[in-house]
């Protein structure tokens, strides 16, 4: 392979002429710049110049490795700046978080893309444990989650609350222990953990989630609120879920006498800087959540 650094120096001397001046631009020596000529010269197997006193002509292989060795010092050149660049708005940031912040999110992501085109969001909906594991092993670059990192490589903070809802069909007014139990429980991947949390709270009788019927079952996040809508059951879930739906007029959230809130934390990799565009993404999500 041809060394990247005689082939600069075999450009600059062509464009300048004068192999004093070539040393002067490029902070060498004389010798050094003769040295690099040389030595590309034996790489190439063939002689580059024709040298006459101090001047000096370039050889029919000369021309032919100018012509090429422009682009690829050109090439390196444009390479190297485009390493050392770290824009605010261009660029592909790869973000995870749980359904219901992310049905709050994802459409303002995509908005502030389309402010700025060179911008590519990455959006996927996971639970806590693939999201820490990706946000370890660095195929994720940021990452929302409801539960403190317990690893050593992802870094977490407590950044906002989200507030749990009871839903049911709309036509429930009161929803005593005897109705949720009537109405069975629809459940989702956090929906014993949500349950927990909030039923407990403010029902004595509660012990967990599986002394109500199971009336039906979603991974789906704007799917869940669907068998409510029809009559088919309650559920717990976040709040920003909650507001996603798009058939509110179909359920009913009812505000119950102790609050419960579950708290979301941003997680980043402990060991890696967050580039600017990152930096960009996490400035805007706090600002919607």
């Amino acid at each position: 392979m041809i060394n990247p650094q005689w082939l600069r120096t075999y450009c600059t001397l062509v464009e300048v002429g004068h192999f004093t001046q070539t040393a002067e631009r490029l902070h060498m020596t004389q010798s050094g710049v003769s040295q690099h000529i040389r030595k590309l010269e034996e790489q190439v197997g063939a002689d580059l110049l024709v040298r006459e006193g101090k001047q000096f002509s370039l050889t029919h292989a000369g021309e032919r490795l100018y012509s090429e060795a422009q682009q690829i010092v050109t090439a390196l050149t444009e390479l190297k700046q485009r390493i050392k660049e770290d824009p605010p708005f261009e660029g592909e940031v790869r973000l995870m978080s749980p359904g219901s912040v992310g049905l709050r999110l994802y459409p303002r992501l995509l908005a502030l893309q389309s402010q700025h085109r060179q911008l590519v969001i990455d959006y996927r909906f996971a639970p806590n444990s693939d999201i820490q594991r990706s946000i370890a092993k660095s195929t994720a670059d940021i990452g929302l989650m409801t539960a403190a990192s317990t690893v050593p490589e992802v870094y977490s903070i407590a950044i906002a609350e989200e507030p749990l809802l009871l839903v049911t069909p709309a036509h429930i007014e009161e929803p005593g222990w005897e109705v949720l139990l009537q109405l069975g429980f629809v459940d989702h991947p956090d929906g014993a953990y949500h349950a927990q949390l909030l039923l407990s709270e403010n029902y004595p009788q509660f012990q967990n989630s599986r002394q109500f019927c199971k009336s039906g079952f979603s991974n789906q996040i704007n799917l869940i609120l669907e068998p409510v809508s029809r009559g088919l059951g309650f559920t717990v879930l976040p709040k920003h879920a909650v507001e996603a739906f798009a058939k509110r007029e179909q359920i009913r959230v009812h505000l119950l006498p102790k609050p419960v809130t579950e708290t979301l934390y941003l997680a980043t990799h402990t060991k890696k800087p967050l580039l600017n565009r990152m930096n960009t993404v996490i400035d805007e999500l706090k600002k919607w959540i």
